[in-house]
């Protein structure tokens, strides 16, 4: 699992995105400086793992990256961290519809931070970690039965079964 989630990461390095979203630059300096936000504000994992990973598919895809990234993921991880790689978009493109859908639940919550935590790992001025140390921060110490496959179970909402909007 570690070498597979760090050659994920490290696809990133150089990845250009879009300077008027993004003025931190690449997707590998914006996914590190997310896990730092997450790290510091709770101790699950699993949200370590989505905060890290959510943009691993723009290193592929970059307009469908989310369900890219999540298909990928999808054999390494739990299908929690999955479930939210998919999904942490639509609190940006239905936000309305996506709260109705989800309220009252975990998913809801874990989503919103997920969110905050991308919008907030925006700054070109960061120092953030070497991506084998994050890999490694993230593996350490943790349950890797509900980090991996088997492990934690996706929220029962799938958001794509039928439009948001």
């Amino acid at each position: 699992m570690h070498q597979d989630l760090l050659d994920l990461l490290l696809a990133l390095d150089r990845v250009p995105q879009d300077p008027r979203w993004h003025p931190e630059g690449d997707a590998l300096f914006h996914s590190l400086q997310v896990f730092d936000l997450a790290r510091r504000e709770t101790a699950d994992r699993s949200l370590w793992a989505a905060a890290l990973l959510h943009d691993v598919g723009k290193a592929f895809a970059c307009a469908d990256h989310a369900e890219e990234g999540a298909d990928v993921l999808a054999e390494l991880v739990c299908p929690r961290v999955v479930w939210l790689v998919r999904h942490h978009l639509h609190l940006l493109r239905a936000p309305g519809a996506t709260r109705r859908r989800l309220r009252r639940t975990k998913a809801l919550v874990d989503l919103a931070r997920l969110r905050r935590w991308d919008v907030g790992g925006r700054s070109p001025e960061a120092t953030v970690l070497r991506p084998e140390a994050a890999v490694e921060l993230l593996l350490d110490g943790a349950d890797w039965t509900l980090l991996s496959i088997g492990g934690e179970p996706a929220p029962s909402d799938d958001l794509r079964k039928e439009p948001l909007a």
